[in-house]
């Protein structure tokens, strides 16, 4: 996956790398690649680096040099390094006050910053000083490698591991744990400390391998990382890899449907007894929770108080659709929608009578969606469609500007060139819809 794609970055963006494990490969990677799609990109340091990594750049200037000479550099190079001073073999960056200037007075489509320093180790709280971000900051790059995993907590292997000891009790020589990383990542004082307010944050878990044990630490890293509503995503990759980002996880939220419209299965489907006596929609919302996603909602409407009653043992959150006598599909995702956080990037919808649901379906979905393989996901068994569906966050508004009775017949309609098809091996996910306009039973794939 490409850098651009996989931080979903914009034109006009000042981009601030801090942390440990590859910051400068990083940057350096992101600016060729920019460079080569035919961006203008402009970088800089607010701390320093090693004069030997000059020759890492195409081009570099002095950050007082005229504005139309960096402009002409930016014509003749796309990708420019300004520094303020090279001292004793270290480049040094301008203050952190100039930033604002270069934007002002110098036509680059992108400000890449290294804005942190690690003496070379691959995992690192901060130092009161650190980081350096400039406040006109929009994204926030943490890098960690995992090379940590496994190393002895001390100042040898990790940068500042005093911090983390005195903030977790973490015991000093031990073999650093994956949760210890997302711990230190997803903190207000040490790997978000000094990250502007409005910044974006997107971790970059370096050194991620293709498969195997270390690339499920990494996800594992990557979903306590995600428990703080301040980082919108986390990238798995390796910067020096042919694919520096493999996948991206980001905030997933769940909506089982239990009788939420007026089209959808009555609550006498939802709570016949299926495995262990259990009822099917008890059992659909099990499966999602074994997925593994951590914001998950039950939609209810018709028979609410039966429904509740029958997944009342599983803690989950009900969320009740009020419109739902006159209501159809939109009606019931705008129930949901609103009840998630505002950082979830994407939801599951699963209708709640779906009782052969298997969660390694729930799992393909998740995979090709963090892969960047489509943020509309609709499985598909020997040609027919059908359930759970995955739909990125960018698509909700236009859906929720739909009249509330319409059901998902006219959202794939309109979001047809969006769809991408994940084909499957089980017909687990083959149900009937109905459509909104007829009343009639409708297979998916005749809409879509």
């Amino acid at each position: 996956m490409k850098l651009e794609h996989a931080f979903d970055l914009n034109r006009g963006e000042v981009v601030s790398f801090i942390g440990a494990g590859g910051k400068t490969s990083l940057l350096v990677s992101m600016g060729y690649e920019l460079a080569e799609a035919g961006w203008r990109v402009l970088a800089t340091t607010s701390t320093h680096l090693a004069e030997e990594q000059l020759g890492f750049f195409p081009r570099t200037l002095r950050s007082d040099a005229d504005a139309n000479a960096i402009s002409q550099a930016l014509s003749e190079n796309q990708f420019v390094l300004l520094y303020d001073e090279i001292r004793a073999g270290r480049v040094y960056g301008p203050p952190l006050s100039w930033a604002k200037q270069l934007l002002d007075r110098v036509d680059s489509d992108i400000l890449l910053v290294e804005a942190d320093d690690a003496a070379g180790l691959p995992f690192k709280a901060p130092l009161a000083s650190e980081p350096r971000i400039p406040s006109e900051t929009t994204l926030v790059v943490s890098v960690s490698s995992l090379s940590a995993l496994g190393a002895p907590l001390n100042a040898e292997h990790v940068y500042n591991p005093a911090a983390m000891i005195e903030k977790y009790g973490f015991v000093e020589n031990s073999p650093v744990k994956s949760p210890w990383l997302a711990q230190v990542i997803r903190d207000e004082e040490l790997g978000l400390q000094g990250v502007p307010d409005d910044a974006r944050v997107l971790v970059y878990l370096n050194q991620t391998p293709e498969r195997g044990y270390v690339r499920g630490r990494a996800r594992l890293i990557a979903r306590l990382s995600l428990q703080s509503k301040r980082i919108s995503a986390v990238a798995l990759g390796s910067v020096r890899g042919a694919e520096p980002v493999r996948e991206v996880q980001r905030p997933i939220g769940a909506l089982v449907l239990a009788a939420a419209d007026a089209q959808s299965a009555s609550p006498p489907t939802l709570l016949q007894p299926g495995e262990r006596g259990a009822a099917t929609l008890a059992q659909v919302t099990e499966k999602v929770f074994r997925s593994r996603i951590d914001h998950v909602r039950v939609i209810t409407g018709r028979g609410a108080s039966a429904t509740r009653k029958a997944i009342h043992h599983l803690g989950v959150k009900i969320e009740h659709n009020r419109a739902w006598k006159t209501g159809g599909f939109v009606s019931a995702l705008r129930t949901g929608l609103q009840s998630l956080p505002d950082h979830v990037a994407a939801i599951i919808v699963i209708p709640g009578d779906q009782a052969r649901l298997q969660p390694k379906t729930i799992y393909q979905l998740l995979t090709q969606y963090a892969r960047g393989e489509g943020d509309f996901l609709i499985p598909r068994y020997r040609g027919r469609s059908g359930y759970p569906v995955l739909i990125g966050q960018r698509h909700w508004l236009d859906i929720l500007k739909l009249p509330s009775h319409f059901g998902f017949t006219a959202i794939a309609e309109q979001c047809a060139e969006s769809i991408t098809y994940l084909n499957v091996d089980s017909d687990c996910v083959l149900r009937r819809v109905e459509s909104p306009h007829t009343r009639r039973p409708l297979s998916l794939t005749s809409s879509v």
